[in-house]
Formats: structure tokens, sequence, C-alpha cells
């Protein structure tokens, strides 16, 4: 039930034909009463009118009600985008019986066009009517754009459930990875707690993923919680719910990633802290050598060093090892040249262990191939 797992959410979707698929377009998510949430945006410099519209929504750590279109990003469309995203917002707002400061809104889809908001009015009535604690995988369904499936998580935290979904495939780059994903949990948290878990947990999460290096204009990741199941939180339990959750949602979105036929998994050990884990992690998982060398399983761990190196992190190439599966391929800064990593290669999620050797922090990156149908997929995005 994704979304709708946690306990005090209903969740709907429609199609209200932004898409010209006629695929699901439209998703509602509504808390049952007032809500606790909170935030992390994109740092791309021409945020989308939404983004821009939610982060003054956020600004009280309170929300009721997440309203998604995909198919239109309303970014790069000026003053006329936020007034489109306040339209949405205000219309919900009036249809649920709520002030429109307690509407988050997202958009996602192509840059540049307006959404349709006679489309949007003519929807609302039917996919507010249609709101169901049932609705999580509706609404999962509802916000993807080139995803071939849903992404969808949950865990426990002692009494309390966690529950999200997310989308995306491609124009994904840290500094929060390009997606949209949502997280809802039952456990009675206020703003302050919700903040810390949203920048201590999510945040390195989805700053921990890339598939092409691209920024989105988009990228928003929301963390409401209903306090539907009541009692005292435990705020390390329930971090620990929140990040299993965000990190099998980015894992999702690697495999799901546009073309891509293998997940790359890049295990980051012994470095000096774990910022420089990630910034090795992302150089090779973002390495278009090294995510080509994976697509077509061509052992070529070069790669892997040269990409490593140019991370402008502490190395000492005397103590550097890697390995890929359970192969070593780099021994002392050393390429060794009698292994065969092949076998490692053609599997369906590829793991390379890298060892920095010179402290005791570590990080966690996921990533994909880069195939011929990325190209095609992205040369053919808008018509």
């Amino acid at each position: 039930m994704s979304v709708t797992y946690a306990r005090g959410f209903g969740a709907a979707a429609a199609s209200a034909g932004f898409k010209e698929s006629g695929r699901p377009d439209l998703g509602l998510l509504v808390c049952d009463g007032p809500g606790t949430a909170a935030g992390a945006f994109t740092t791309n410099a021409f945020p989308a009118a939404p983004v821009t519209l939610t982060m003054s929504h956020l600004v009280g750590g309170r929300a009721r009600v997440v309203l998604v279109n995909s198919g239109q990003a309303n970014a790069g469309t000026g003053d006329e985008g936020l007034e489109d995203a306040s339209t949405m917002a205000s219309g919900a707002a009036a249809a649920l019986g709520c002030a429109e400061e307690d509407v988050l809104v997202c958009s996602t889809g192509v840059i540049g066009p307006r959404v349709p908001l006679g489309r949007f009015r003519a929807a609302l009535p039917k996919l507010a009517a249609g709101l169901s604690a049932d609705g999580g995988d509706a609404f999962a369904e509802a916000i993807c754009t080139t995803d071939t499936r849903i992404k969808t998580a949950t865990a426990d935290a002692g009494q309390h459930r966690v529950g999200g979904c997310a989308k995306g495939a491609g124009m994904i780059a840290p500094r929060l990875a390009t997606l949209l994903a949502f997280v809802t949990t039952d456990a009675p948290a206020p703003p302050d707690v919700l903040r810390r878990i949203v920048n201590e947990r999510a945040i390195p999460v989805w700053n921990g993923l890339v598939v092409d290096g691209c920024q989105s204009t988009n990228d928003t990741v929301l963390l409401l919680a209903s306090g539907a199941a009541g009692g005292d939180v435990d705020e390390t339990a329930l971090g620990d719910a929140v990040e299993s959750v965000m990190r099998s949602l980015a894992r999702q979105v690697a495999a799901d990633a546009e073309g891509a036929t293998k997940t790359i998994v890049v295990q980051v050990d012994g470095a000096t802290d774990p910022v420089s884990a990630r910034a090795v992690g992302l150089a090779v998982a973002g390495s278009d050598l090294v995510k080509t060398a994976v697509f077509g399983s061509d052992p070529n761990p070069g790669r892997i060093l040269q990409a490593a190196g140019d991370a402008a992190v502490v190395v000492d190439p005397s103590r550097f090892r890697s390995s890929i599966g359970d192969i070593p391929v780099i021994e002392g800064g050393v390429v060794l040249q009698a292994t065969d990593p092949k076998r490692a290669l053609d599997g369906p999620e590829v793991l390379v262990a890298i060892d920095l050797g010179v402290g005791d922090a570590s990080a966690t990156v996921f990533g994909c191939d880069l195939s011929y149908d990325y190209v095609r997929i992205n040369a053919e995005y808008s018509t």
C-alpha cells in the first residue's frame, strides 16, 4: 500500500489527460487530520514552480495534502507557472476543506509546458471522491513518467509504520537526486523531528544516487506524519525505518533507470569522512566509462581507478584496493592483470567495492549502466 501503509492516510489517482498515453497522471495523498511535514528539494538554480510553492507552504512544518501531476513539470514557466501551482493548491484545498497552505504541490514531466488547468479542474472532484486507504499503489502509478514500474517500500518502527513511494528514471544526479519521493508515518512526530530525519537520514541516501548526472528542476522529497498511531516517538527507531524505506526506493530507482539493464552498487570504505566516501562512490557510479563497461560486461578496472582518482578527495594510491563482486581487480593502486571479473559483471546487480585505506568512514552509492536505449528514450522524450 506504499504511502497508505501508515495509518491515517488515504490516496487516489486519476487520468486527467495530462499524458497523451491516457495513463494515470494525477495523484492525491491526504492525511485524515492535521499533520506534520518536512521536505528536501532540488538545489538547481531554476526550481520548478511547485517546488517554490511547496517550500513556502512547509515553513510552519505542517501539511495535510500532497497533490501531484505527471506529464508537465511546470518548470521554466515563469510567473504563470507559479499562478498555476497556486491554483492547483487552492482547488485541492476547496475540494478537501482545508487551508491552501496545507496543500503541497509537485509536478513532473516535460520542462516548459504549462499544466492544463481545465483538465485538472475536471478531474479533481472524482479524484477527491476516490480517496482510500488502499489507494497507495494507484498514487504511486500516477506520479510515474518514463518509469516502467512503481517504486514502493514499507518498514516498521515499533508500533509505528512507515510507507513510501518514489518516481524517477532519468535526469537523476546528486544534490538531491532527481525524483519525487513521498514517505509517510503514523507516528506523532513534531516538525523538528521530521526535519532532522530528512536532513540526517533521507538526504544522504538520495545524494548517493546517480543515473545520468543531470540534476532536475523538480526534485522533491516529502516526509509526512499523521500521528494516527499515537504513543511516544522513538526518534532513532523512526529514523532507521525512514532511512530503510528511502534506501529501498533509491535502489529501485537505480534498477528502473532509463534504458538500464543493471544496477551498480558502489561500496566505499576506508575514507577520511562520509562525504569523501560518497564523492568517490558517485565518481565511479556516475562515470560513463564505468557505466558502459558494466553494460557490455567488459572487464576494464582501469576505469574504476581513473574515476576514483578524479573525485578530488584524499587517496593514498599505495593503499587503494577494489574488487568487482568477489574478484579483486586493483591492489595498492595497481590494476591486477591476471584476474577476469567478467562473470561478476553479468548479473542484474554489479557490486564495486573500494577501500581507500585512509580512514574509517564509508558510504554506499547506487547507479546503473548506460545502454543504447538511454539515448533512444531521451532522443525522443518530448515527441
